[in-house]
């Protein structure tokens, strides 16, 4: 009888213990949401125990379903002997209904069955930008006349797990999202606005989908002069880079001018020559190139950028900065914008 106990107590043990390594293979969704908002870009993760070849494995959402992920592959995180694969999805205004996911590894075929995501609203709330994001700042901001009586406000955006393409400012007179470029959860894109000139400052809202509010995001809206704003190229904080390294250079060809005076040392007068001669090609005049009639000036250096106005005669102006096809010029004072370089005069 005790013999027929402990065979018993074995294979129990055994069971168990077979039981667990099996769970232990299991693929299984770590991360589900039970509910988002509309147009809310959220995560599903799943969690793959074991230390099994990546390569192998490979996930496909159920084809004949029309809820798919915004990327094929999934983004991958390793985590000690687990991995975790995330996929994004994107909310619309019903619930959403996440697709059966058929998993192939060196284990052998899996499934995990489809769920629902239920769909909420959000409170409307003055100044948003129809963007929800779990995190969400203006990089650069740049500011240009647009007309007599317009300003044009273009920023450079960056957010993450956001909807960055749906963008857009009610009660304006134009506003639109640019070259938005996705790289799983984080999303950049360049988005522009035309204001009253009355205007000084840019204010709006997106939904923080981790606080669950509204937050408020606020740019100034103040012409700089041409030369300086085209130098940084959406980029203000390049302008101060420019001003401190003439300055730095200034200090320098001053140093090395008065130590040269006191030593009489020529080691300090090279110096000087050369921080004189680097100083000065920061105030080499730009170069002039020449616009055809009619072309178009583009608010952004894109394919697809909107076109704010187009050339009555041709031009000759300074080129300001370049992109990959495009020249960068002031068109009228105060008014900048990107012309194609087809559209440049053929002499």
């Amino acid at each position: 009888m005790q013999h027929f106990r402990s065979v018993w107590l074995v294979v129990a043990l055994l069971f168990t213990y077979t039981a667990q390594l099996s769970a232990q293979n299991e693929f299984k969704y770590s991360y589900m949401p039970k509910k988002v908002y509309e147009n809310q870009l959220f995560p599903v993760t799943i969690i793959a125990p074991g230390e099994e070849t990546e390569s192998k494995r490979q996930f496909i959402f159920d084809r004949s379903s029309k809820i798919q992920p915004l990327f094929n592959e999934p983004l991958t995180i390793h985590n000690g002997p687990d991995s975790f694969y995330t996929f994004y999805f994107k909310a619309s205004n019903a619930d959403i209904r996440i697709p059966r996911l058929f998993i192939s590894s060196e284990s052998g075929e899996h499934s995990l069955g489809p769920n629902t995501v239920r769909i909420e609203s959000l409170e409307p709330h003055e100044g948003f930008c129809h963007v929800l994001a779990a995190d969400m700042k203006v990089k650069n901001s740049q500011v240009s006349n647009y007309d007599e009586k317009s300003h044009i406000v273009t920023l450079s955006i960056e957010a993450f797990e956001a909807n960055l393409e749906d963008m857009k400012l009610d009660n304006v007179k134009e506003s639109g999202i640019e070259n938005v470029k996705r790289d799983f959860a984080k999303v950049e894109a360049e988005f522009y606005v035309v204001l009253p000139v009355e205007e000084k400052l840019l204010k709006f809202t997106y939904f923080n989908t981790i606080k669950r509010q509204y937050e408020f995001l606020e740019v100034p809206v103040e012409v700089v002069d041409a030369s300086v704003t085209t130098q940084s190229d959406l980029n203000p904080k390049e302008d101060s880079f420019e001003k401190l390294k003439k300055y730095t250079f200034m200090s320098l060809v001053g140093f090395f001018f008065i130590m040269f005076l006191f030593r009489r040392d020529f080691f300090y007068l090279v110096f000087g020559v050369v921080s004189l001669i680097t100083l000065l090609t920061f105030y080499i005049p730009h170069k002039k190139i020449c616009v055809k009639q009619g072309a178009s000036l583009y608010i952004l250096p894109t394919q697809t950028s909107t076109v704010s106005t187009k050339i009555d005669q041709e031009l000759d102006t300074m080129l300001l900065s370049e992109r990959e096809g495009f020249k960068k010029v002031e068109y009228k004072e105060g008014i900048i914008g990107w012309v194609k370089n087809e559209d440049l005069c053929d002499h």
